[in-house]
């Protein structure tokens, strides 16, 4: 006969009643091998693995735990567990275990229908699932609110990428964001974050707001996003784009100090991994003056950028070597993990361009931020429909974790000079 069972409370939550419950449990002398609570909308559900020592009634047990449950306006539902089903659960101990992340303005039925449907489709199982933004609706959509859901799934993944290529097409059918990483130590142990600047950090590239001072806009931005599509090497689009500068006065490049705001939620992300102790770094093919301008503010740690060379106060037109690009940047990348004894799988890395994609792949997570579609399809994540504090989820920080922050009580404004 079975001396383990699995007891299931639900019901109505209220204070004290794991305590009554588990001190009835200490009386019998037994022993609690697993258990798990959830609770939605203040309505709990409790399980309990325990066994009882060999030769114990469990009738006693039982009448007594029916007794208190009705006493607390709880439920109570007792499963025996046979020793096969024993030996199961103790050997799926080794099983892969992942989590995936629904970020959007809202989360849907249909969303968690399709998401769930492809997990199980690909032989995982939902072991848990967790809301970590604040309480607002879920299935509203409100204008920059945050909504956020966090699957946790085990078992052997029959084919990784084509579950992470069924995530994407869902991505593209929905206004929604899926992340898919391996449950591991590091996914609760990230210390270093590394961003692209233009376009991620701040809402706009730089070299284009110059060249539209210089009166040469329509120009740059042909190159630019040829460049950015991965069609023209990064180096050669560069000396063309600062080459079409020359004579631009230095006056009128600082005046972009004030002009371009930062992205949705930068300040707030920046501000937590500051807070949390992260390390932060700009590795980007914009301009040092802009870049070491939100150092300042922020406290950035590490700035590896290209200087926008000047003389007799104009832009010369003229290219400092060597250019960041995107064997650059990861090359920054390395060093600075190298220099603060960290791992690449503890770095997170962000960026939107062709020539972040070495960087990001060389990441232990690697982020396409409001990318372009060559970006989003080789990146191990994409993110588009939220800010940058988004990424705050991916390493499992809750809203509700953020509300003490003093340096989070003002909004986001654009950076000033």
């Amino acid at each position: 006969m079975t001396d383990t069972f699995l007891l299931h409370f639900s019901g109505q939550d209220r204070p004290g009643q794991i305590a009554a419950l588990t001190g009835i449990l200490s009386g019998f002398n037994a022993c609690v091998l697993d258990i798990g609570q959830a609770l939605v909308h203040e309505t709990l559900a409790l399980g309990l693995l325990i066994e009882l020592p060999e030769g114990s009634d469990f009738a006693p047990l039982k009448a007594a735990l029916s007794e208190t449950s009705a006493s607390l306006g709880l439920h109570l539902r007792v499963t025996p567990v046979t020793h096969e089903a024993l030996d199961h659960w103790m050997v799926a101990q080794g099983k892969d275990r992942f989590i995936i992340t629904l970020l959007g303005r809202a989360v849907s039925g249909e969303h968690l229908s399709r998401v769930s449907s492809i997990i199980a489709d690909h032989g995982l199982n939902i072991d848990r699932i967790e809301r970590l933004s604040g309480r607002l609706s879920l299935a509203k959509q409100t204008a920059q609110a945050n909504a956020c859901v966090e699957m946790h799934a085990s078992g052997k993944a029959q084919n990784e990428n084509g579950m992470r290529a069924d995530f994407l097409a869902a991505t593209q059918a929905f206004p929604l964001d899926i992340s898919f990483q391996r449950e591991s130590i590091f996914r609760r142990n990230r210390r270093l974050f590394a961003f692209d600047m233009d376009s991620t950090l701040i809402q706009g590239e730089v070299i284009d707001e110059l060249a539209k001072m210089a009166g040469v806009a329509d120009q740059v931005v042909k190159i630019t996003e040829s460049a950015m599509r991965g069609e023209i090497e990064f180096k050669e689009s560069f000396r063309r784009r600062v080459g079409l500068l020359k004579g631009l006065p230095e006056s009128r490049v600082r005046e972009l100090l004030g002009k371009i705001p930062l992205t949705e939620g930068a300040e707030r992300l920046i501000c937590t991994l500051k807070t949390l102790g992260y390390k932060t770094a700009i590795l980007s093919g914009g301009f040092t003056f802009f870049a070491h301008h939100l150092q300042a503010r922020f406290g950035i740690d590490y700035v590896h950028a290209n200087e926008l060379a000047m003389a007799d106060g104009v832009v010369t037109g003229e290219v400092i070597d060597p250019i960041v690009d995107g064997a650059r940047k990861a090359e920054m990348l390395k060093q600075i993990a190298r220099e603060e004894n960290i791992l690449l799988d503890q770095v997170i890395a962000v960026g939107d361009g062709a020539n972040d994609l070495p960087m990001l792949n060389l990441a232990g997570m690697g982020i396409a931020f409001r990318a372009k579609p060559l970006v989003r399809q080789n990146a191990g994540h994409s993110l588009t429909h939220l800010g940058l504090d988004s990424l705050l989820y991916l390493i499992g920080v809750r809203d509700r974790d953020l509300e003490k922050l003093d340096c989070l009580q003002a909004p986001d404004v654009p950076v000033q000079s």
